[in-house]
């Protein structure tokens, strides 16, 4: 007969061999566990340091390939924009830091920043495109601007108005700046400078950070930011219109909400830059643009199907003016006069 003491000879004799069989386990497994993983441990240890080290040296390399471009960048951009007159485009959120370089290196070249232009939150906001249209309304008529989306109409009067100088000939008296007022009276833009001053070329920047999505009617996030959109549709009418135009931006810019990623699936027809905001590519941009206003367009950058990193045929210098005649005034004479 089974008793109680059977079970409990039982019992004990369970938890016995549960002991020996952990104490065991732990014993015989102890040292090769911890060999491996000793042993992973030091090989994830040295990747580091490799890693580390390589980030090193490819910091040194990317320092020292600015300073030998810096060293040479006036012999690459002498001259290539000289005559240009250039209308800087931004949306809010533009790096205020690269834009300032890229404008320095434009004028490094020899062009003209005739003034900038930035689209407000209002104008970008596809909230407000019945605002847009009223806007565009009040001067369609007289420009006679081909019918599209209200950005594709706006757009179209700010090309004309930042290409057409003041008292230039336009259709009936035509005013570019009191356009460009008019669109900043109603909260659309903001002016700096004089960008209704005939411009040639026209740079557009993407923002530091890509646009955001915007969810649609059913609540589903749009496949792209509709500011993409808008920023494009001005860059497409600025090439129609026929300034030099060039939309740059950093890497980010070309990710997969980029506006360089939806220009470039859309097949732009002016030049994109993915690689604004360093040394060499604020530098590309600057020679991409006299290449545009050669009338040669490109993609240039890292990103996928880039025609290369930069123009593989740089533009030419611009010829320097014709030279007045000598009268003998050296310019120690003329440092005097100043002087005095």
């Amino acid at each position: 007969m089974i008793d109680f003491r059977y079970h409990l000879v039982s019992t004990v004799a369970i938890f016995l061999a549960l002991t020996v069989g952990i104490v065991l386990g732990t014993t015989m497994l102890q040292d090769p566990l911890l060999h491996t993983l000793k042993a992973e441990t030091a090989q994830l240890r040295e990747q580091s340091e490799r890693l580390r080290t390589d980030k090193d040296l490819a910091d040194q390399f990317n320092a020292g390939t600015a300073q030998l471009i810096t060293a040479y960048e006036t012999a690459m951009l002498e001259r290539r924009l000289a005559d240009t007159r250039i209308v800087v485009v931004e949306p809010s959120g533009v790096d205020a830091a690269v834009r300032d370089a890229i404008m320095e290196r434009l004028r490094h070249a020899g062009g003209t920043v005739v003034g900038r232009i930035t689209l407000t939150d209002r104008y970008l906001d596809p909230g407000e495109a019945d605002h847009v249209d009223e806007v565009a309304d009040r001067w369609s008529e007289d420009l006679k601007v081909p019918r599209g989306t209200p950005y594709e109409r706006a757009g179209a009067e700010i090309a004309q108005a930042v290409l057409t100088a003041d008292g230039d000939e336009s259709p009936d008296g035509f005013d570019p700046a009191e356009l460009l007022a008019g669109y900043v009276e109603s909260g659309l833009l903001a002016v700096h400078g004089e960008p209704a001053s005939g411009a040639d070329a026209a740079l557009l920047l993407a923002p530091a950070e890509p646009f955001a999505l915007v969810a649609d009617q059913e609540g589903n996030d749009t496949a792209t930011p509709p500011a993409n959109a808008t920023v494009l549709a001005l860059a497409r009418a600025l090439k129609r219109a026929g300034a030099a135009t060039v939309l740059a931006g950093a890497p980010d810019a070309d990710g997969p909400t980029g506006i360089i990623r939806q220009a470039r699936a859309e097949k732009a027809r002016f030049t994109t830059v993915d690689t604004a905001g360093t040394t060499a590519g604020d530098i590309v941009t600057v020679l991409a643009l006299a290449l545009a206003a050669e009338g040669r367009d490109g993609h240039y950058g890292v990103g996928a199907g880039v025609d290369g990193f930069l123009p593989a045929v740089l533009p030419d210098p611009r010829p320097d003016p014709t030279p007045t005649p000598s009268t003998g005034v050296s310019a120690e004479d003329v440092a005097a006069d100043d002087e005095s």
